[in-house]
């Protein structure tokens, strides 16, 4: 199969989808396994993962049937949402397809009434969503971890 370049994607050949169906988890975890932060995952905690996730964005290029973006998001529906797992094919990145999914899930009908919506990201990562209305002026919180996960704490 001959991988697309950001210049021959089309975001019209893509489908937006809130859902991901058990057949799809093998490509869920090929977007995982290229990323620092994900190339642990199991297709059993992804898939457990998956059921428990309150939203999910995921986008699918038609002609190819490839998951090629996936967003989440855990919440209250109403004081606090927080995205998680932006993530884009390697080959899509550049396309416009990371901000379509962010701005998705900004948009989202069931997300409307929530008062904040969070995420952590890499340092190179912050004018992306800077210009989606995230800042990372936060008053005086400091994120803080509590995980079993090293590669979260120092990568």
């Amino acid at each position: 199969m001959r991988l697309l370049t950001c210049s021959a994607v089309d975001l019209t050949q893509t489908d937006i989808r809130d859902e991901i169906q058990a057949e799809r988890l093998p490509q869920l975890m090929d977007l995982y396994a290229g990323e620092w932060w994900s190339a642990g995952r199991t297709s059993d905690d992804v898939a457990r993962m998956l059921q428990e996730t309150d939203l999910l964005v995921a986008s699918v290029h038609l002609p190819t049937d490839r998951l090629v973006g996936f967003a989440r998001v855990i919440t209250d529906f109403a004081y606090l949402a927080v995205i998680l797992d932006v993530i884009v094919a390697p080959d899509w990145r550049g396309s416009g397809l990371g901000s379509l999914l962010v701005d998705t899930v900004v948009g989202h009908a069931r997300l409307a009434k929530v008062q904040s919506l969070e995420l952590v990201c890499q340092p190179s990562l912050v004018p992306f969503y800077g210009r989606r209305g995230f800042t990372d002026r936060v008053g005086g919180s400091r994120l803080m971890r509590r995980t079993a996960d090293a590669l979260l704490l120092d990568p």
